[in-house]
């Protein structure tokens, strides 16, 4: 198939052998994951425990120029910095501890897509005063990806990183004392089965939603449960007694618009 393919393209059949023709000394090939230094400082952590709140207990090591991502210290879990951006806070929120755990993988083998998500399906769920649980959080995959059969984080809607070291987050790594049993190294993913005794009925009873139309209406806008605001007011975040958020009502939405006026 490939021969055929150049016969349609001549062009690709000359820079085919253009590429051979060239010195392999000067190929450009992308850094391995292993080889990657981080560039978070002490400076970094200051900056972190103002903007994301850090509670005054955590302990956080800056990685030597010897440390990577995938080989955190003893004692210590790998950490970037785009999963606070995607809503991650400490301590981790034992919904999000359950579903790491059950699945084997780390906290750092998150996208922030999945961070994200996975965050802002607990803020949901806390929001209507209910928690997300792993089996809730399969059958939501189910609902809004094509995958069939079993259901997993490799689905299009929950996925574990596909590492693309052109992106310019793939240093900013750091390590945070693993406090919480969670998976130290990368692992592989944990093929679970989708659970029986729960559905869709009993995701919009759990919910009190009145159909699937509003469930799509609440995933479509999922990134508005990751505002600061809404992580102090479901308890993810350590120092929700300082947000005003507090005064909002549980079962009340709160348009982008308005949130400016409730700051």
């Amino acid at each position: 198939m490939g021969d055929h393919a150049s016969t349609k393209n001549p062009s690709a059949k000359e820079n085919r052998l253009n590429d051979r023709s060239e010195d392999p000394k000067k190929t450009h090939k992308a850094p391995k994951i292993d080889d990657v230094i981080s560039t978070i400082t002490d400076d970094s952590f200051i900056f972190f425990r103002e903007k994301f709140y850090f509670p005054n207990d955590l302990v956080m090591k800056v990685p030597a120029r010897s440390d990577r991502a995938c080989f955190p210290p003893p004692v210590y879990v790998t950490v970037y910095e785009f999963s606070l951006r995607a809503g991650l806070r400490f301590p981790p929120a034992p919904e999000l501890i359950d579903i790491l755990t059950r699945d084997g993988v780390s906290l750092s083998q998150f996208s922030y897509r999945a961070m994200s998500i996975v965050v802002g399906l607990i803020a949901l769920f806390r929001d209507r005063e209910v928690v997300l649980s792993s089996d809730c959080l399969y059958w939501m995959g189910l609902l809004f990806t094509d995958t069939q059969g079993r259901i997993s984080f490799r689905s299009k809607w929950l996925d574990i990183r596909t590492r693309d070291l052109s992106k310019d987050w793939i240093s900013d790594f750091f390590f945070v004392k693993n406090d919480w049993s969670l998976q130290k190294k990368w692992g592989g993913l944990k093929e679970l089965p989708i659970p029986l005794h729960i559905g869709v009925e009993d995701l919009l009873r759990i919910l009190k939603l009145h159909d699937i139309d509003a469930l799509h209406y609440e995933v479509c806008y999922l990134s508005r449960y990751i505002d600061k605001e809404y992580l102090f007011k479901v308890g993810l975040s350590t120092q929700a007694g300082r947000s005003h958020a507090q005064i909002l009502k549980t079962s009340v939405i709160v348009p982008k618009t308005q949130k400016g006026q409730s700051k």
